[in-house]
């Protein structure tokens, strides 16, 4: 599919800076531009390639002044990398769509599917599945009895989702993802065996959530583990049962977040963010990454280190931290100089 420079700039509302025809066909890094490509330049630290890049069209911010001449045509815009992100999605719509329910796949005869919904190959749908329309159910999927989907629902290779759970209108579940699993739960018994604790609970996950490969939710021991409206998971997530995630939290990697503990809305977590279980992590909370968080946090705090400390603190502590070598060298000084006025003084008596 090919665009002009024209087409763009009408659709995102911006203003041409070079040849109104220019043509793009494809996308790409404006390092890595080729001719008919179409990239942007949102930071300034990149600008330097703006001078050389190959790509035939650039989106830049309305204040760009360049030092230099561009070759590139320049669409100027209020935001950069908003608008860029508007033609990826364009980009993405207008890309063929898989159709139809392929034959190999498995649907039993008591699911219900919505209008233009796909199924791949080796898709398993189970007793009572009701999905929406225009749902995505691609090869290797397995969908459990009595799951239900809302409408347009994507789940890439290998999803699995056990049965009874819930997903929302307009969800993502990127390849691998376990939604359903039963969560962690045993207790010892007499003889200090380990025994499980029956799982039967479910997963709810709301409208407009989106979670990364390999990725597992538990289900709860009773009632729901809770992903709220907007939330955005990443890859090798671990959310444990009972967990309740608010609304447009977003999560990095390798988070693992405990059982029953409450997270708010709007939170932000780096990778590797560990959260114990039973605790309350308030709205706007914000964790960086390799944090271990082992204590309630209360609304718009900022915390890091492990165990997590509130920003300024953890700072403060860290700069401790960083010259111990120097002040354990001191210490030993002045444990020595200690020891030989004792023993002058012991002398001296």
């Amino acid at each position: 599919m090919e665009f002009t420079a024209e087409i763009i700039a009408g659709f995102l509302g911006g203003e041409i800076a070079g040849d109104k025809d220019a043509k793009v066909w494809t996308i790409a890094k404006i390092e890595e531009g080729t001719p008919g490509a179409l990239s942007f330049l949102s930071n300034p630290k990149y600008e330097h390639y703006i001078y050389d890049t190959d790509s035939s069209i650039v989106i830049v911010s309305r204040e760009f002044v360049p030092s230099r001449p561009v070759r590139a045509t320049m669409i100027r815009v209020d935001d950069p990398y908003g608008c860029f992100a508007k033609l990826l999605e364009l980009y993405v719509a207008n890309k063929p769509q898989k159709t139809g329910i392929s034959p190999l796949s498995s649907i039993h005869a008591g699911a219900r599917l919505g209008e233009n919904c796909y199924v791949g190959e080796f898709a398993v749908i189970g007793d009572g599945v009701t999905a929406g329309d225009g749902c995505k159910i691609y090869p290797h999927v397995y969908v459990g009895d009595r799951v239900r989907l809302g409408k347009n629902v994507t789940l890439n290779a290998g999803v699995r989702i056990y049965e009874d759970c819930v997903i929302g209108d307009n969800v993502i579940l990127h390849a691998g993802c376990v939604i359903g699993a039963d969560g962690f739960g045993f207790a010892p018994n007499e003889k200090g065996e380990f025994v499980k604790i029956p799982q039967i609970g479910n997963v709810v996950i709301e409208d407009d959530v989106e979670i990364g490969a390999n990725t597992c939710v538990d289900r709860a021991t009773m009632g729901s583990t809770r992903i709220r409206k907007g939330v955005k998971l990443d890859n090798l997530i671990q959310i444990g049962h009972n967990v309740v995630v608010g609304e447009n939290t977003v999560c990095a990697s390798q988070v693992g977040i405990a059982g029953s503990t409450k997270v708010g809305h709007s939170c932000m977590m780096g990778g590797q963010v560990g959260i114990a279980g039973h605790l309350t992590i308030g709205d706007g909370v914000k964790l960086a990454s390799k944090s271990g968080v082992s204590n309630s946090i209360a609304d718009g705090q900022t915390y890091m280190g492990s165990p997590a400390l509130p920003g300024t603190k953890f700072h403060r502590a860290h700069a401790v931290y960083r010259n111990l070598p120097d002040l354990s060298n001191r210490v030993h000084q002045i444990e020595k100089a200690l020891e030989k006025l004792l023993k002058e003084r012991e002398a001296a008596e």
